[in-house]
């Protein structure tokens, strides 16, 4: 009877045993399937020239500190050096750009927010192909201006501004934000531009940091080249 009993017993607690093992693997496969759909929304969507694409690695990062209401405002991620971290590293999420790499110890990065009036973007007009910089004024937490844009060009409300990738860190065609204000002045020579920036740092939850594999070599050879010039 013993015997008997501890079969059933045994019985049961396998049945629950494999009913627990079973909802741990779905979780884990769900969480794994997030997982990578979040990797690949960070992609850029348009870019498919792998010549292009092998350029740059992600890794992805949760905020876990951010400020807003300040001029030079930074961002805490719970990603360093044991990923691969290192200072001067592009920041996005699957809305837009968000910073650069400042700073990093072995489990946390800080980020210099795109909120921080020291930081300027390249940044091109995708309808008529112009370049300007953006960069935050420290006002206005949802937006950035968009400076040089020379008079002769005719920028309109509306208009999609992404970076240009005029340099080794961010990729080209990262979102940055919409034209929300275009003004010109009789006697100004650039347009005085306000772009609303498609991410909401208020919202900020997850990003990727971008390593770029030719960052090294491109910065190596121009270099070389201002040295030369000298």
């Amino acid at each position: 009877m013993n015997s008997f009993s501890q079969d059933v017993r045994e019985y049961f607690s396998l049945r629950e045993t494999n009913r627990l093992l079973a909802e741990e693997n779905a979780l884990l496969r769900n969480t794994l399937e997030k997982r990578n759909e979040a990797l690949n929304a960070f992609r850029p969507n348009h870019i498919t020239d792998t010549t292009i694409t092998a350029r740059f690695d992600f890794i992805s990062a949760k905020v876990v500190n951010n400020s807003v209401d300040r001029f030079t405002n930074f961002i805490t991620i719970n990603k360093g050096q044991k990923d691969g971290i290192v200072p001067g590293m592009a920041v996005i999420s699957p809305s837009g750009i968000v910073g650069k790499v400042k700073t990093v110890s072995e489990h946390f990065s800080v980020v210099t927010s795109l909120l921080n009036i020291h930081v300027m973007v390249s940044a091109v007009m995708k309808r008529t192909g112009n370049f300007g910089t953006v960069q935050w004024d420290g006002r206005n937490q949802d937006e950035v201006q968009l400076n040089f844009v020379p008079r002769h060009v005719n920028p309109m409300k509306g208009d999609t501004i992404v970076t240009s990738g005029y340099n080794a860190i961010f990729p080209e065609g990262i979102m940055i934000g919409t034209i929300a204000e275009a003004r010109l002045s009789d006697e100004a020579l650039v347009h005085d531009l306000r772009v609303k920036l498609s991410q909401d740092f208020r919202k900020l939850s997850y990003v990727a940091v971008i390593k770029s594999n030719l960052k090294h070599e491109q910065d190596s050879l121009e270099q070389t080249v201002n040295v030369l010039a000298r």
